[in-house]
């Protein structure tokens, strides 16, 4: 009985601790001056660092909108690049705030190991990348193939759901580095390379000759991918959400960063006026002032701008968005935010 006591009392203590870690990391953050942000370890077009250490990618917008919210500019962020093996730990741990880093929103992670996912910044799936000479067009000929993907990932259960389903075998050639991945392909150490199919987009244009290489036209899985908070404080995991949930919006009003300021000042339509904080005083509700939502379209930019500035059709990655999921839901895609009222 005694000892029954004691593992009770003791799994008190740790709710208590873990509570009272999590429960003010909007006031921490404040008063440290800045935020950190769990990235990749470089996904072009996601999450990427140049020659000089400057972080850039649509997963980086998402913490740079976040630091607007609250900090009135965009800079007031720490980028902390891990491997997906690193990513829950160092969110669990404190080490850092938001992890906004390719990542799957998925049962078992939002519900069995304390993380809260704030929306959806990318509608993605998995496929399969392999070399153009290959003569493979489809993915049911990969019986038997070997395959590149990163350890720890859903990337290696959708794997075997893929091949087993299908009656197929294949070797599995993992590692835990998205780059050792990349080479190991580019090396031809396996067969085909496999992915969410915006990684392949954005990892092909690391490969010595990126023209080479072809996505089969197969989409294997749902890969719904956003931001990511500790659960257990509803405050901060709402500036999170609320953050791209504006961008969302703006784009659904016309309200983008190269016009925020003009339309601001004459709009007569109350949505608008709640994004710019003319009126409804949204602020308070997440502790923040009433220039939020304002603040992060007009310096980091609506979701169109973040979508086309870092992944669309005229960058290297080059994913047209038009009849894709991440089009507005006026366009025919999913993409839709709640309004902000």
């Amino acid at each position: 009985m005694i000892i029954r006591k004691l593992t009770i009392l003791s799994a008190i203590v740790s709710l208590f601790t873990v509570s009272a870690a999590t429960a003010g990391t909007l006031d921490t953050v404040k008063g440290q001056g800045f935020f950190n942000c769990g990235v990749s370890q470089g996904v072009p077009g996601f999450s990427n660092p140049d020659s000089d250490g400057n972080w850039s990618g649509i997963d980086v917008d998402v913490c740079r909108a976040v630091s607007a919210a609250i900090f009135g500019t965009p800079d007031n962020v720490k980028y902390v690049p891990l491997t997906a093996k690193e990513r829950f730990t160092a969110l669990q741990s404190g080490e850092i705030d938001v992890l906004s880093r390719n990542t799957t929103w998925t049962l078992s992670r939002d519900a069995q190991i304390g993380l809260e996912f704030a929306g959806v910044n990318f509608y993605d799936g998995q496929g399969f990348m392999v070399r153009s000479d290959s003569g493979i067009t489809s993915a049911m000929e990969l019986d038997g193939a070997s395959v590149c993907t990163n350890l720890g990932t859903t990337t290696e259960l959708n794997m075997a759901d893929f091949f087993r389903a299908n009656g197929m075998s294949y070797e599995p050639v993992v590692f835990e580095k998205a780059d050792e991945v990349v080479n190991a392909y580019d090396e031809g150490r396996c067969d085909t390379y496999t992915t969410d199919k915006s990684g392949l987009a954005a990892q092909r244009t690391k490969l010595a000759d990126p023209d080479a290489h072809v996505v089969l036209p197969e989409t294997i899985s749902k890969e719904p991918l956003g931001p990511v908070v500790r659960e257990g404080d509803g405050d901060w995991a709402d500036i999170v959400r609320w953050s791209l949930n504006a961008m969302i919006e703006a784009e659904e009003f016309g309200l983008d960063k190269g016009s925020a300021s003009s339309t601001c000042a004459t709009t007569g339509n109350p949505v608008v006026a709640r994004l710019c904080g003319k009126e409804g005083g949204n602020g308070a509700a997440l502790n923040l002032g009433d220039s939020w939502s304002y603040d992060i379209i007009s310096q980091v930019g609506n979701y169109g701008d973040i979508y086309e500035a870092n992944v669309g059709a005229n960058t290297p990655v080059g994913l047209a968005r038009a009849g894709s999921p991440n089009a507005s839901y006026k366009n025919g895609g999913v993409l839709y935010a709640p309004p902000a009222r």
